[in-house]
């Protein structure tokens, strides 16, 4: 939809700087021409292909165009030009298309070519060859011709990774005109691709004082076009005789009415208007305000803990006081379990007040969200705490499913639908944590726990979930989010909503429809979500390798050779073809990729377009480790799809990467770790990751004895990298804890039997799909995590004193905050 204003001025605007004027020519008409085709493969073996070509630019026009059909031809010829008005300063990749046209059955796709328009120089003509095969001669032919247009560019706000361009509003209002005989009472069905509402259904009512009206959001300055589906009643009478009407919006004036179907049986007003809404979503690579202000806050009661910990006679100055996390790993209800242990250990050695952060995943954040019910609960004896985590732990689960129970839990859902929310298994599955952990409804949310950071006096919690894409594995398209009471956001995006909007509607950064917040236990659903496994998950358990996936399920991305061959800068991408997998192989990549289930929820990311130079930023590029971070286009469609949340765990059971954000600048990270398998793995599997993204992250070095035989903790630390957090692992294991019942206190011959955890064996009773423990059982691994703590105080106390030793060879860095207040 354009602009009646010829003082539109624009602009860029980065968050955290002030707006800049921008040159006009950031706007370009782009025309490609698609010319010919030589030597075009077959789709079967009887005759030629029936080819056309689709062409899709989604950051310029909501629709797809496509060419003539040349029937069976190796050779065929188009010559047609289509045209585009595209923003420069948006990743703009051309996708063209080569289909094969079927009367009885869909179009076979032979490749689909990705082309940069940044590539293209303002004012050339460019005549290209892109080289499909080169043994067999194929190519694609087509003509580029990028003009200038003197006009001012739109107001967009980026990061340098995503970009949030203009919105307009299109109301439409509908009536069906009055008749002799009685109203019919039909809907039209209303259509804008590209729009946050997609199609829309309107009702002719004329006996209805009022008409009713629908609203459409959609990016100002994109081809679109508005397709009116007319009722089969409505067809054929007066003067309608067709099936759809189209309105063209990309010239359509703002604040004018428009009326279509005059002389008709209806009225249809359109009226376009500017919606020139803040940002709902925070674009920055900061950290909150909030969460900076709690790190000040945070910094008193670690100074003072470290002091005295330390034994050390100076207060420490600002800059000198490291921050320490804590980071676990899931196993269901035994990570639960044991990590109440081992953070009352952490708190009888007086060192959970040096802890600024705290990481969960899966059964993890079932005790971090207990925990946090307790605006104080780090000052209180966790005795307590653990004495109600035991009833609960110990408790017969069978009553979930009585009738009373699963009434309770279809109210519940039903109720949430009603709110506007989509409900799946995994919704179920929350509230069925819910009674495991709680006798009665438990109403809290996430942004409650606000209330125990106010003061900074507990370490801020931060859960995690995976982003995962449909026909994908998790390890070959994930993204990482997590959840603070503050936010929930990608940090591979920049991009953060608050926790209270976490599930409701966003188009292009602005809150279209505000839903009521979510209560915890259906994020907890979702963090912990056991369902969302798929066949290739127990593959890569079973053999470490993804290289079956990728030989014959995958479609093939390749480069291909272009003539002429334009130069590329460091932020264009080379042009690629991808072959789609033939039907088998795409049937049984649906096959290892399906999931029983997944949580849907909206994705807030939905709308945003790619920076044109987003792969050069470095923030982006940490944690860019997929072949589809490359195709822009791909990373914007899966936005206008729902996020596909599950547990971490099916990538790497940790809960590391939030405290490997430079931007938190974490010195010590003590990982707990409660995995049921090979206790070493997850630590493997993070350095491993972290080495190939240039994530600092200290060597894991251990002998293969140490391996088979693991001891209560390991100190790893890279001295060469003052990056590199020190790391401080805990394994789940039973080492010392067997003689000893506390530190330096041996068994007496009665007590050895309580000095038998199982915690690594088939029959273990702690196994990760067990949900209840006996009283008994809890209370040895409770105690067997505690000691694990209590007897490694030395390498913890260790690892501060050398963190602080770091902290104070550092450059000074002053927070805005009141620390010294």
């Amino acid at each position: 939809m354009g602009s009646n204003s010829s003082s539109n001025q624009g602009q860029i605007c980065i968050p955290g700087q002030n707006p800049r004027q921008r040159e006009v020519t950031s706007v370009n008409l782009l025309h490609v021409k698609v010319l010919r085709m030589r030597n075009v493969r077959k789709a079967d073996l009887l005759t030629q292909s029936d080819c056309y070509v689709s062409l899709w630019l989604p950051t310029a026009s909501a629709q797809r165009f496509r060419t003539k059909t040349v029937k069976n031809c190796s050779n065929p010829v188009w010559n047609e030009t289509f045209c585009y008005r595209i923003d420069s300063r948006v990743k703009n990749i051309l996708e063209l298309k080569v289909c094969d046209e079927d009367r009885f059955s869909k179009d076979d796709e032979l490749c689909v070519i990705f082309f940069d328009v940044a590539k293209l120089q303002a004012g050339q003509k460019v005549c290209m060859k892109f080289l499909l095969n080169p043994q067999e001669q194929e190519e694609l032919e087509v003509e580029f011709t990028l003009q200038n247009v003197l006009d001012y560019p739109e107001n967009i706000i980026t990061n340098g990774v995503l970009v949030s361009r203009e919105v307009s509003c299109l109301e439409v209002n509908g009536q069906e005109k009055k008749r002799k005989q009685q109203s019919t009472k039909e809907e039209l069905t209303l259509t804008v691709k590209g729009s946050h509402e997609g199609t829309q259904n309107i009702s002719l009512d004329a006996d209805s004082s009022l008409r009713n009206s629908i609203v459409f959001h959609c990016v100002k300055y994109i081809q679109t076009k508005l397709d009116i589906t007319v009722p089969k009643k409505m067809r054929y009478c007066g003067q309608i005789s067709t099936k759809e009407e189209s309105l063209p919006l990309n010239s359509l004036p703002l604040q004018k009415k428009i009326t279509i179907g005059k002389g008709k049986r209806f009225d249809l007003h359109v009226k376009a208007k500017e919606w020139p809404k803040d940002l709902d979503v925070r674009l920055g690579f900061d950290l909150c305000t909030e969460e900076q202000e709690f790190l000040c806050k945070r910094k008193k009661y670690v100074a003072a803990a470290l002091k005295k910990v330390l034994q050390l006679e100076e207060d420490l100055q600002e800059h000198e006081v490291p921050v320490v996390a804590i980071t676990t790993t899931g196993g269901g209800t035994r990570s639960l379990a044991a990590m109440y242990g081992s953070l009352l250990g952490i708190q009888k050695l007086n060192l959970l007040d040096t802890v600024s952060y705290i990481t969960g995943l899966s059964g993890t954040t079932w005790t971090m969200a207990n925990l946090y019910e307790d605006a104080n609960w780090s000052h209180n004896y966790l005795e307590e705490a653990i004495n109600k985590a035991r009833k609960q732990v110990s408790k017969c689960k069978i009553h979930g499913f009585s009738m009373d129970r699963l009434k309770y839990y279809y109210n519940e859902l039903k109720e949430r639908c009603q709110q506007g929310h989509n409900t799946t298994f995994v919704d179920l599955w929350g509230l069925m944590v819910e009674y495991m952990l709680h006798d009665e409804k438990d109403y809290h949310k996430l942004s409650c726990q606000r209330q125990a950071l106010s003061e900074g006096q507990n370490p801020l919690p931060i859960y995690t979930a995976i982003n995962l894409k449909n026909t994908y594995s998790a390890q070959d398209f994930k993204e990482w989010l997590e959840f603070t009471p503050y936010e929930v956001g990608f940090w591979k995006y920049g991009a953060f909503i608050r926790s209270e909007d976490f599930g409701s509607e966003f188009f292009m950064g602005r809150l279209i429809k505000k839903l009521p917040e979510s209560r915890i236990c259906y994020l907890e659903g979702i963090w912990s979500s056991i369902f969302s496994w798929d066949v290739m998950y127990f593959w890569n358990v079973a053999f470490d390798s993804e290289d079956f996936w990728h030989r014959w399920t995958r479609d093939h991305v390749k480069e291909i050779e272009e003539d002429p061959v334009l130069y590329t800068k460091l932020h264009e991408t080379e042009t690629r073809m991808l072959t789609p997998a033939g039907p088998l192989a795409t049937a049984f990549r649906d096959v290892l990729t399906g999931r029983p289930t997944i949580a849907e929820c909206p994705n807030f990311l939905r709308g945003f377009q790619m920076h044109n130079e987003y792969l050069e930023n470095e923030q982006f590029s940490t944690w860019k480790d997929t072949v589809l971070d490359t195709l822009s286009n791909q990373l914007t469609e899966t936005a206008e799809h729902p996020l596909s949340l599950a547990d971490t765990g099916f990538f790497i059971n940790t809960s590391y990467p939030p405290l490997l954000i430079p931007q938190r600048k974490v010195d010590i990270i003590l990982h707990l770790n409660y995995s049921g398998c090979s206790q070493t793995l997850p630590l493997d599997l993070i350095a491993r990751y972290s080495s190939k993204q240039g994530i600092p992250f200290p060597r894991i070095e251990l002998s293969e004895e140490d391996r088979c035989n693991l001891k209560e903790c390991y100190l790893f630390e890279d001295a060469e990298c003052p990056r590199a957090p020190i790391v401080l692992f805990f394994p789940l294991v039973n080492d010392t804890f067997q003689k000893y019942k506390a530190p330096g206190v041996e068994r007496s011959p009665t007590e050895m039997e309580e000095g038998k955890v199982d915690v690594s064996s088939p029959c273990s009773p702690y196994s990760t799909r067990e949900l209840s423990f006996t009283e008994e059982n809890f209370d040895k691994l409770v105690k067997m995590t505690d000691y694990n703590i209590l007897n490694n105080e030395n390498l913890i106390v260790e690892a501060l004193r050398i963190a602080v030793e770091r902290r104070k060879q550092q450059v000074p860095i002053y927070y805005k905050g009141a620390f010294n207040k």
